[in-house]
């Protein structure tokens, strides 16, 4: 009875630990973000100007310094104008590649301005295409910059609100770089040259030409600033913020905000710093889409995380490289990259190969189960190349993982039927020694012993499959591939869950149901094999048991309900397999299949214990 308990208890737990993640945790958190996202595009104020650096020195967070890497000239509340509004305050050159459009800022030579062209808010391929940057001032300010700090002999340099000239009619593509000038009027001159390739790695160049009579000492920065709170999924499993892999200290995740589930956070000095860093790479990372400033090889940087709280939130990765010494009538210059675009999985491992970025796949959260993650991921993406059709690779790759386990999952299902064969001798051991437990189990022990049974044998093909689960949900989940990749008929997302619902019938009825009731097609075909495959096996003889097995194929139909359709699609497709392995296994092994006793039996009614004394 204690064992009975213990088990009811255990399944009790788990269920209460996910109902109430999802309910009090998850779920409030998405609500608090989404509301929070509501307010700052509601509020209505004036937003803040820049400030001019001072001659010979920019200032960090109002500090003179000469060498710290300035802080974005931020407004103090929210914005009052629209993103349009925001772009046309300033000089804008237009990029247009096949990949991305929008514009550069010549206003602090800014790239602040990025769609996507190839990727849509949602499966409609007329919805509005993902706006990854923004300029400050409007919504959700979001951009990359580049530029110099130090001591120039009281000379200016170029700062947030210098404006750049650009030759009439000049356009960045991925043919023809866009070369920006500015001349402080003091004998140094500063050429950028921002180029972009077929994909989303710009290179930044900057150059400096002296024309005074003396040496000037110059420090390189690159920083990107993300402005407000951003929306996020919410997910432990993915992580969306500052990350960066960062020579010795390898790769670094940081969280927005502090929480005591786990996870690094801002100090309480809300920086983070690795200085003296000679490889590697920062920036800040969404679910699909990241930014990362990668600085030139070769060269020492300090690298940086920032929060800043004043004059309002904002967050910057920034990195400061080594002095860059310009000796009177010479020209020096340093060029650094930065990605701005979708993780890919090809073109980010292309990236690394060819421009030798350590690490940078870590750009793509493969977790902790990375070395098997990452291979399943480039299975699937394999057989999509040749099928066409994500959801067939994923069903195919059901068929490979059960060959690879196939001898493990032949040898539990041998045991199974086994079991099933010697019931009724273990009926009969229950009975004979039903006052006397310790007895009783080890005539149960004498009897797999002879008969060569494993009693726990049963259990491998559900181990097997949980490892998997997890590492096709976190493909599922964090790899953009999947995003808005279609199956048949009405799944048009893989990522996303089924879209009908058991209670409005499928669309019949015009309601939509709360979200815990969207019980699509997929998670009832799921539970149906679920609910076959557990019917195949032997029965648990504790009535306690029986029930729970009972309700448990209802209870992962609910449960998978809002996983995405891929996973579902997969846990449907492996149920079945392993069904038919184990009806084939049955029938050689001489045992009755009683598939169809097992499920009228349910409904059967149970006879009285005898009460009689």
């Amino acid at each position: 009875m204690t064992e009975n308990r213990n088990f009811i208890v255990a399944i009790a737990l788990s269920i209460a630990v996910l109902v109430g993640w999802q309910f009090f945790i998850a779920g409030p958190k998405m609500e608090r973000s989404r509301q929070e996202a509501a307010q700052q595009a509601a509020q209505p104020v004036q937003p803040a100007t820049g400030t001019p650096a001072a001659p010979g020195a920019l200032t960090d967070a109002g500090v003179p310094s000469a060498t710290a890497v300035p802080a974005t000239p931020v407004p103090a509340t929210a914005p009052a104008m629209t993103r349009d509004q925001a772009l046309a305050t300033s000089p804008r050159v237009p990029i247009a590649t096949e990949r991305l459009s929008g514009s550069v800022n010549l206003k602090g030579g800014r790239i602040d301005d990025l769609h996507l062209a190839d990727f849509h808010e949602t499966v409609d391929d007329n919805s509005p295409t993902i706006v990854l940057l923004s300029p400050i001032g409007g919504p959700e300010g979001y951009f990359a910059e580049f530029g110099w700090i130090g001591t120039t002999n009281g000379t200016a340099l170029p700062g947030p609100d210098t404006v750049w000239t650009a030759p009439a009619a000049a356009k960045l593509t991925a043919e023809t770089p866009l070369i920006l000038n500015y001349d402080n009027g003091a004998g140094l001159t500063f050429t950028r040259t921002i180029a972009v390739d077929r994909n989303f790695m710009f290179t930044v160049t900057d150059a400096v030409a002296n024309q005074t009579s003396g040496e000037v000492s110059l420090v390189p920065y690159g920083r990107i600033t993300r402005v407000g709170q951003p929306h996020t999924t919410g997910y432990y499993i993915l992580h969306e913020g500052p990350l960066g892999v960062l020579g010795d200290e390898g790769l670094q995740e940081v969280h927005y905000t502090c929480s005591w589930f786990f996870g690094t956070c801002f100090d309480e000095a809300n920086e983070l710093k690795y200085p003296g860093t000679d490889r590697g790479w920062l920036g800040i990372t969404d679910k699909y889409w990241a930014t990362a400033l990668i600085p030139q090889s070769g060269r020492k940087f300090d690298a940086r995380f920032a929060k800043f709280e004043q004059p309002s939130l904002f967050y910057q990765a920034d990195f400061r490289g080594e002095p860059l010494k310009v000796a009177a009538g010479a020209t020096s210059e340093t060029a650094n990259r930065l990605f701005a675009g979708a993780k890919q999985v090809a073109i980010v491992d292309g990236y690394q190969e060819s421009l030798g970025i350590e690490k940078f796949e870590l750009l793509i959260d493969w977790g902790l189960f990375y070395f098997f993650t990452k291979p399943l991921f480039l299975v699937i993406d394999f057989l999509f190349r040749i099928f066409g059709n994500f959801g067939v690779a994923i069903l195919l790759v059901t068929v490979l993982i059960k060959l690879v386990f196939f001898p493990l999952a032949n040898k539990s299902y041998k045991s199974m039927s086994m079991m099933k064969k010697v019931q009724p001798q273990m009926v009969e051991l229950r009975e004979r020694y039903k006052d006397d437990r310790v007895k009783q189990q080890q005539a149960l022990m004498e009897l797999y012993k002879t008969e060569k049974i494993n009693p726990v044998a049963g259990c491998w093909p559900m181990l097997i499959q949980v490892p998997v689960f997890f590492a096709l949900y976190k493909v599922l989940f964090v790899t953009i591939e999947m995003r808005h990749a279609p199956f048949f008929g009405w799944i048009q997302d893989l990522a996303a869950p089924d879209p009908t619902s058991l209670f409005n019938l499928f669309g019949l009825i015009p309601w939509v149901p709360p979200h815990f009731l969207l019980i699509g097609v997929w998670p009832i075909i799921m539970g149906m094999t679920m609910f076959v495959q557990m019917k195949l096996n032997p029965a648990p003889t504790d009535p306690t048991q029986q029930m729970i097995f009972n309700w448990m194929p209802l209870l992962f139909t609910f449960m998978l309900a809002t996983f995405p359709a891929g996973l579902v699609i997969y846990w449907a497709w492996n149920n079945t397999l392993s069904c038919l392995q184990q009806y084939v296994i049955m029938r050689r092994q001489g045992v009755k299949v009683e598939l169809w006793d097992n499920i009228s039996g349910m409904f059967k009614r149970k006879p009285k214990a005898d009460t009689a004394s």
